[in-house]
């Protein structure tokens, strides 16, 4: 019995094929932003985010995440505003013109006309199974969202700025890809290039030990890894995979869980109850997890 040797570290670090996602993704991005869809007068964007967009994507990865995000309305948290800020907010708003629920039905209808029976209902996101070159997609029909900072007067830029939509049953849902995206390149750089290999082997470890079936299947997502790994200390990753797998570990498993946050640093990573947190039921389990997969590697 002895823990995993490099050489399989070096294996699951390394980057898994972009080639399909990427021209997936460009594919998908052409046909949400044609001039003759119903939708195309309105203000929008797109662009990738998961693991294609962060570069952590591993070799069983299949799945490319496409947002398309309104712009013409948003959603917001004003709980940190001050009472005059507050009211200056309301103040200045306008009516919206336009809806979340009319953009979507708009989007889903124009992608079932380009795409046909691969389109599909799901339960965050459109579902577009691949054909030929094109890889599975998901597609993400939100609006755009607003975190006020407690700074602002209610009227200016401080807020943070990320994406909002509904899942079927209704529960709302808004998270920040972009800031979560640059965070993972600026922790990148900050590691000397060590921290986006580690979370790719992170990853591949857990999908040997869901192959393997001391792991059940949904657990460990790849959003929630990333978010673990960017608390780390960077001075914990270098020398080698080996030695940082063992040192972000063992802080991982000492950490304060309930002070983690996710690789946006605008929600708590270990939360219950919370759509954009990982439960304490999945996450102390799967570290569990990892610590006896290791104990009982053989090479």
């Amino acid at each position: 019995m002895m823990g995993i040797p490099e050489s399989q570290f070096e294996t699951w670090a390394k980057l898994g094929s972009i080639t399909q996602s990427a021209a997936t993704y460009q594919s998908i991005r052409g046909v949400l932003n044609d001039s003759d869809s119903p939708y195309y007068p309105k203000s929008f964007e797109i662009f990738l985010q998961g693991s294609y967009g962060n570069d952590t994507n591993v070799y069983r990865e299949s799945d490319v995440d496409v947002v398309i995000k309104l712009n013409d309305i948003y959603y917001y948290d004003d709980s940190n505003l001050s009472d005059a800020a507050k009211i200056a907010f309301n103040q200045s708003k306008t009516p919206a013109t336009v809806s979340l629920v009319d953009f979507k039905k708009d989007v889903l209808a124009w992608l079932k006309k380009q795409y046909g029976g691969s389109v599909k209902g799901g339960t965050k996101a459109i579902f577009i199974e691949g054909e030929g070159n094109r890889r599975d997609a998901d597609v993400i029909v939100c609006a755009n969202y607003r975190r006020f900072q407690s700074e602002s007067t209610g009227t200016d830029n401080q807020y943070h700025e990320g994406i909002y939509f509904t899942r079927s049953d209704g529960t709302s849902i808004h998270n920040f890809p972009k800031q979560h995206s640059a965070n993972c390149t600026a922790k990148h750089q900050a590691t000397s290039s060590w921290f986006k290999p580690v979370v790719r082997i992170y990853k591949n470890m857990r999908n040997s030990m869901v192959a393997a079936k001391v792991l059940e299947s949904g657990i460990a997502p790849s959003y929630f890894i990333e978010g673990m790994l960017s608390n780390v200390p960077n001075e914990l990753f270098g020398a080698s995979y080996q030695d940082t797998f063992i040192k972000t570990y063992n802080w991982l498993k000492k950490a304060d869980h309930s002070k983690l946050t996710t690789a946006s640093g605008l929600h708590w990573l270990c939360r219950d109850d919370s759509p954009t947190s990982w439960p304490t039921a999945n996450m102390d389990p799967y570290l569990a997890a990892v610590e006896e997969y290791w104990n009982n590697w053989y090479d």
